[in-house]
C-alpha cells in the first residue's frame, strides 16, 4: 500500500501510512493559511487507495475535488517543482454530492423510526420523564402498525396520545399532556430549523457512503453545508444520527491495512461552539470506540483548542498551519500547539508555527507501532483536484451522472402514523353521521329495543332480569339441595328417615 503524501522539505517526507489512517487526526490553522487545501491532499489520498470519504463543506470550496485542476501555470509549476512531483497531473475525484434540503445535492433523510426515541430525546434535549413519554409513543405506533417516517406522523401520534391520555396511561403508563405540550414545542423548534426535509423516505442507506467507482477510487461524499451549518439543531440532529448509524451498524474488525471510511469535520469550532452535551459525548464516545469498526475521523478547525481535549487527546495525526498570536489567548494557544507535537530538537515549534506560510505547515503523524514521528516543518503537497468552489452548472453535471440520483431525489409518501389516524378519525365522524342522519321511527325503535336489550340483559352499570332470575334459582336450587344432604346425613346419623 502506498502512503498518502502530505508534504515535503528539503531532506524529509512526511507521509500518513494507511495501516494508521483510522486513529483519527486533526487540520489546524488560522483562516487563509491552507487548512482547506490539507483537507483536500488527505480525502484525496484515501480515495486514490480505495477508501470511501465523507465531508461537511461548510464554505464550498471542497466541491473542487469533482474537477480536474487547471494545467499548471509558472506559479505551480514551480512549486511542483519544489515538491518533486514529477508525476503530477490534473484528476478528478468521484465525488457524489448531498444536502439535507435537497438543493445542492441529493436529499439527505432519515425516519423517525430509524432515528428512534433515545436519539431523538437527546436531540430535542428532552428531561427523564418527557423522554419516558417519547418512548412510551414510539411504542405505541409499534403495537399499533402505525408507521413513523416524518415530523408529521410522529406530531398527529402525539395529539392522539393527547386525546387519549387515560387509555394509554392505563396499558403503558402515565402520559401527561404538560410532556406532549413540551415534545411539540422541541418538535416545532426542529422543523423551524428546516428539520421537516431531513424526516422522510427513500432513508439513507450507508453502504450508498461506503461506495467505490469503477476503477477502484473511493467516493467521496460532500455534504452541502454553507446553509446548514447556520442550523446548529438540524446539524447536530444529523451529525449524531450519522455517527451512531456508523458506530452501530459497521462489525468490529480491528486494525486493518487501510480504514473502511474517513469522516472529515471542516470548520469543526461552529460544531462545538453551540454543541448540545448529548451530541459532545456522542462524539466522544465514536471517536474513542470506532476506530475497531475502521473508521477515521479527522478534525478541521481553527485553533487545536476548539475540539474539547476528550476528543483532542484521541488525535493522532496532526498538520498544524500558522497561527497569529494577536491576543494573550491567542499566545497561549500557539504554547499549548507546540507542546502537543513531539519534540524535534532542529526545529523550534513555538517560533516555526507564527512565521509559517500559506501552504505551509508542521506535520506529524503515526509511524511503525503507532509512534508519532518528530514534527517536520514542509511544504504541503498541490492536489490534483480543483482548488476552490465550482459553478452551479458544474455541480449540475455532476449530480447528472451520480449513481445514487435516481435512489434519493423522488421523494416516497406511503400511508404512515398521520394518514392512519386521520382515516380512523373520518371513519368514527362517518358512524356519528349516519346515527344523526337516521329517520326518527328507526331512531326510536332503535332507542326502545336498546332499552329492551338492556332491561332482560343489563349494562355495565346494572343487573338485568335474566341475570337476576338466574341467581335467584341458583340460590333456591342450592338451599334446598343443602338442606337435603344436611337431612340426610343427619338421619344416618340418629337412625332417622330421609
Amino acid at each position: 500500500m502506498s502512503d498518502i503524501l502530505i508534504g515535503r522539505n528539503d531532506t524529509t517526507d512526511v507521509s500518513l501510512q494507511p495501516r494508521y489512517g483510522n486513529r483519527h487526526g486533526m487540520v489546524a490553522g488560522a483562516t487563509g493559511t491552507g487548512k482547506s487545501v490539507s483537507l483536500m491532499v488527505l480525502a484525496e489520498g484515501f480515495s486514490q487507495l480505495g477508501v470511501p470519504c465523507v465531508l461537511a463543506d461548510v464554505k464550498g470550496d471542497l466541491a473542487g475535488l469533482a474537477l480536474p485542476a487547471s494545467e499548471p501555470g509558472d506559479k505551480i509549476k514551480a512549486r511542483l517543482s519544489k515538491l518533486r512531483l514529477a508525476d503530477w497531473r490534473p484528476q478528478a475525484n468521484p465525488v457524489i454530492f448531498w444536502d439535507l434540503y435537497g438543493k445542492r445535492g441529493h436529499p439527505l433523510r432519515t425516519t423517525m423510526s430509524e432515528l428512534g426515541p433515545t436519539l431523538l430525546g437527546r436531540v430535542l434535549e428532552l428531561n427523564d420523564t418527557q423522554q419516558g413519554v417519547l418512548e412510551i409513543v414510539f411504542k405505541l405506533a409499534d403495537d399499533n402498525g402505525w408507521l413513523l417516517l416524518d415530523l408529521a406522523d410522529l406530531r398527529a401520534l402525539l395529539a392522539f396520545a393527547a386525546d387519549n391520555a387515560k387509555d394509554i396511561s392505563t396499558h403503558y403508563g402515565l402520559v401527561g399532556r404538560t410532556s406532549i405540550a413540551a415534545i411539540q414545542r422541541a418538535l416545532l423548534a426542529l422543523e423551524q430549523a428546516g428539520g421537516e426535509g431531513f424526516f422522510g423516505e427513500p432513508a439513507l442507506e450507508l453502504a450508498d457512503l461506503l461506495r467505490q467507482d469503477m476503477s477502484g477510487h473511493g467516493v467521496i461524499n460532500v455534504l452541502a453545508a454553507d446553509q446548514l451549518i447556520l442550523k446548529p439543531r438540524l446539524y447536530a440532529t444529523f451529525l449524531l444520527w450519522l455517527l451512531s448509524e456508523l458506530f452501530e451498524q459497521l462489525p468490529e474488525v480491528g486494525d486493518l491495512e487501510q480504514p473502511k471510511l474517513v469522516f472529515f469535520f471542516d470548520e469543526a469550532h461552529l460544531l462545538f461552539d453551540d454543541c448540545p452535551p448529548a451530541l459532545q459525548q456522542r462524539v466522544e464516545q465514536v471517536v474513542r470506540l470506532i476506530r475497531s469498526k475502521g473508521v477515521g475521523v479527522y478534525f478541521c478547525s481553527q485553533n487545536p483548542d476548539d475540539v474539547p481535549e476528550e476528543i483532542l487527546g484521541q488525535l493522532g495525526n496532526r498538520i498544524q498551519h500558522a497561527l497569529r498570536a494577536f491576543t494573550p489567548r491567542d499566545q497561549k494557544a500557539v504554547r499549548a500547539a507546540a507542546e502537543t507535537f513531539a519534540p524535534n530538537p532542529r526545529l523550534d515549534v513555538a517560533q516555526a508555527i507564527g512565521q509559517l506560510g500559506v501552504g505551509e505547515a508542521l506535520a506529524s503523524t503515526l509511524r511503525e507501532g503507532g509512534v508519532p514521528s518528530p514534527v517536520e516543518q514542509v511544504m504541503v503537497t498541490t492536489p490534483r483536484c480543483r482548488i476552490g468552489a465550482i459553478t452551479d452548472a458544474e455541480r449540475s453535471m455532476v449530480r447528472q451522472r451520480s449513481p445514487v440520483g435516481a435512489k434519493y431525489d423522488t421523494p416516497i409518501n406511503r400511508d404512515s402514523a398521520a394518514e392512519m389516524l386521520a382515516q380512523r378519525a373520518q371513519a368514527k365522524t362517518a358512524d356519528a353521521a349516519v346515527v344523526a342522519t337516521a329517520p326518527a321511527g328507526a331512531q326510536n325503535d332503535g332507542a326502545w329495543g336498546g332499552a329492551v336489550h338492556d332491561a332482560l340483559f343489563g349494562t355495565k352499570r346494572r343487573q338485568g332480569m335474566i341475570e337476576t332470575m338466574g341467581k335467584q334459582v341458583v340460590r333456591t336450587m342450592g338451599s334446598q339441595l343443602g338442606r337435603q344432604i344436611l337431612r340426610g346425613v343427619l338421619g344416618g346419623l340418629l337412625g332417622g328417615r330421609r
